[in-house]
């Protein structure tokens, strides 16, 4: 795993970093600060990843983002990218992640209900996206989904044949819990 850097620029303009968010297939996410304002920025990284291949990241990354907006799903916007030191700068959803809420046994009802109607928006527009609990925030009760991957249609990884696993404690949940700990 990487170091907490304290600083990382975007096209030239330096960043206080926070804090780390979270480190998944594609980055390591930072909560990061300028000028009072807080955002994320995403570093790709080149790790080995056994379960899933990637090409160029950074454009995946973009290419993903304009077909989630398109689709109607509630994603923190896109604020840069840095091609160069392959960075993306995106807005910051205040709040905290179902995994968190999941683990903590708090009701969610009302976000599944949400987060099946943005599956509806998906796979009306032939997209799955990664349903783990982690990549969902809740800000005002509204969830945002703020990873920007998202993958052709597949019902075998759709929400309710895989998402759904990890939105309550279910064996899957707990499982992931025991291995990983808490991301």
């Amino acid at each position: 795993m990487q170091e907490l850097p304290e600083k990382l620029t975007v096209n030239g303009a330096e960043y206080r970093i926070i804090k780390l968010l979270g480190h998944g297939k594609g980055g390591y996410s930072y909560l990061a600060e300028k000028d009072g304002r807080q955002v994320v920025i995403k570093q790709i990284h080149h790790e080995p990843c056994s379960y899933y291949s990637f090409g160029n990241k950074l454009e995946a990354e973009r290419y993903d983002y304009a077909r989630l907006r398109a689709a109607g799903i509630r994603t923190p916007k896109l604020l840069d990218i840095d091609a160069e030191n392959e960075r993306i700068l995106k807005e910051y959803v205040d709040g905290r992640t179902v995994f968190e809420l999941v683990r903590e046994g708090a009701p969610i009802e009302d976000l599944t209900a949400q987060v099946r109607a943005i599956a509806a928006l998906a796979e009306k527009a032939g997209l799955n996206i990664d349903y783990f609990p982690t990549n969902f925030v809740v800000r005002e009760g509204l969830i945002f989904y703020v990873d920007y991957e998202c993958n052709e249609y597949s019902a075998e990884w759709n929400f309710e044949n895989w998402g759904i696993k990890y939105w309550s404690r279910t064996p899957e949940f707990n499982a992931y819990l025991a291995e990983h700990g808490d991301p």
